[in-house]
């Protein structure tokens, strides 16, 4: 548009200039030369006029532009130096939010640094305490003598009168008597008697149940119970399981045995979720009956009809299995995934495990002994050091245990691997849970008895410690009213007579 409009100007410029050029030779009568020259100037100052206003507009319009600019760029630093001062206002704030976070963050890690060492005192002087008491224990007497007065003085306050003298041959033998646990039975029999007292058991239902609890760390408190098995032979003499499971899997019948114990398991567990929803049960099954597709077909029909209980019914099994899967154990393993159960290993002999391959497998607890766990070896051997065990599988959903505890000073190591669940002779030993053939017999053996002497009153059992957890038949015989209630109150057993009393001294701890 400029460059037209001086176009035209200038064409207007020169049509002027001739024109005056024009009107100069025909009116004044100058000649043509004169009026050239004439209209030249015309046009020269046109010219000049026209570029020196031009010149002025254009420096006006200039001038107007930058007085516009500036306006505008001190507007524009007038808003930044408002971002200015809010981003200042803002980093303060910050500054000062996390100031008092890290304060109260310190505050609260050091209280928690402080509870952790009070705790571990208290662990300490507990450990001291328990060990000035073993070092004061005076040191036992025979047990053939201290026996006899043993059941008499717990006979005495039970009977208005003396009571009489039992028979010669209900003595319980001295081997008996100084015996509670099993493995301190007597001479250790033959491969075929143990056969013989194993198909017989079977066969009569003497597997006893003995139930050991887990305890959560550091308060104690019972969280679930494991199933152990134990041997009843005809004489009533307890043989452990290491004893017989070998010969049971060399002679097919560990299935049978796996089978009574789900069984049994499940009816305990029922019977405890009766008093804490939040109980659960271990239950041991050998790589046999999961290889064994009958056996299998049948517990697990037994486990469909029962698969409400499976969030806390955990079934057991050893590392060695589960580092040699076959097609049909694991088969069997996901069918009984997919019902909600989920599985234990014990019997850990290192710590070189997988953790996202348990966990897909459905593992939920690793049980590991608390010597390997203190062990420093460990260290050295495994991938992870022991401390992080703990996390690393709680990131996949997997609790570790540790077992076989034994002393004070192994549970204060333990409290720096982050430990949740403890098992041990140090919280409880396994306590057999009587069956109802076992107090249906005991009830046959205490009524001849019972007829020749007063019924003593019921003196209840004290309980080992303040805990909320169900009682179990330690040293004691049930008192059954029926067969239900006979199972139902081997938690809670009683004693009736003089022969009750000595199988309570005899009877396994």
């Amino acid at each position: 548009m400029i460059r037209i409009s001086t176009i035209f100007i200038a064409i207007c410029m020169v049509l002027v200039s001739a024109s005056l050029g024009l009107v100069l030779y025909s009116v004044a009568g100058i000649s043509g030369s004169e009026s050239a020259i004439v209209a030249l100037a015309a046009l020269t100052f046109l010219i000049l006029y026209n570029a020196v206003s031009m010149r002025l507009r254009d420096r006006t319009d200039v001038g107007n532009q930058i007085a516009d600019l500036s306006r505008g760029t001190a507007d524009l630093a007038r808003q930044v130096a408002e971002f200015g001062r809010r981003l200042s206002a803002i980093e303060a704030k910050m500054a000062s939010a996390n100031s008092s976070g890290a304060d109260r963050i310190q505050a609260v890690v050091s209280e928690i640094n402080e509870l952790g060492g009070l705790v571990k005192q208290l662990a300490a002087s507990v450990a001291n305490h328990e060990e000035l008491l073993a070092e004061h224990a005076p040191a036992p007497a025979d047990a053939t003598v201290e026996a006899e007065p043993a059941a008499k003085t717990e006979a005495e306050p039970q009977q208005p009168t003396s009571p009489p003298q039992p028979p010669a041959a209900e003595k319980p033998p001295v081997i008996a008597v100084t015996a509670p646990k099993a493995s301190d039975s007597p001479a250790p029999r033959g491969e075929r008697q143990i056969l013989a007292a194993l198909r017989s058991a079977v066969e009569e239902n003497r597997l006893d149940l003995y139930l050991q609890p887990i305890v959560t760390l550091p308060q104690r408190k019972v969280r679930f119970y494991e199933a152990v098995t134990r041997l009843r032979d005809e004489r009533d003499q307890i043989l452990p399981a290491e004893d017989f499971i070998g010969l049971a899997e060399a002679a097919g019948l560990i299935g049978r045995v796996d089978q009574m114990v789900i069984q049994r398991c499940v009816q305990v567990l029922r019977r405890l979720m009766v008093r804490n929803k939040d109980v659960g049960v271990f239950c041991n099954v050998a790589a046999a009956t999961l290889a064994n597709a009958e056996i299998f077909s049948q517990c697990l029909d037994f486990l469909e009809a029962n698969r409400a209980l499976a969030p806390s019914f955990i079934l057991e099994f050893k590392q060695s299995m589960f580092r040699n899967l076959g097609p049909v154990e694991t088969e069997h393993l996901a069918a009984l995934a997919q019902r909600g159960y989920r599985f234990s290993i014990d019997h850990v002999t290192d710590l070189r495990l997988e953790p996202r391959e348990l966990a897909d497998r459905g593992v939920r607890y690793i049980k590991v002994p608390a010597a390997l766990l203190l062990d420093p070896k460990q260290s050295a051997a495994s991938d992870i050091h022991p401390t992080d065990l703990s996390d690393l599988l709680g990131r996949f959903g997997i609790d570790l245990i540790a077992e076989r505890i034994e002393g004070e000073r192994s549970v204060v190591d333990l409290l720096d691997y982050d430990m949740r669940f403890g098992q041990g002779f140090l919280f409880a030993p396994p306590r057999p849970l009587r069956p109802e053939g076992a107090a249906n017999a005991a009830a046959a053996a205490n009524a001849q008895e019972a007829k020749d002497e007063p019924k003593p009153e019921t003196k209840s059992e004290p309980k080992a410690e303040p805990k909320k957890e169900p009682k179990l038949g330690g040293n004691s015989v049930a008192k059954p009213s029926g067969s239900e209630r006979a199972a139902a109150e081997a938690l809670s057993p009683r004693m009736t007579g003089n022969a009750a009393l000595v199988r309570r001294v005899a009877g396994p701890a």
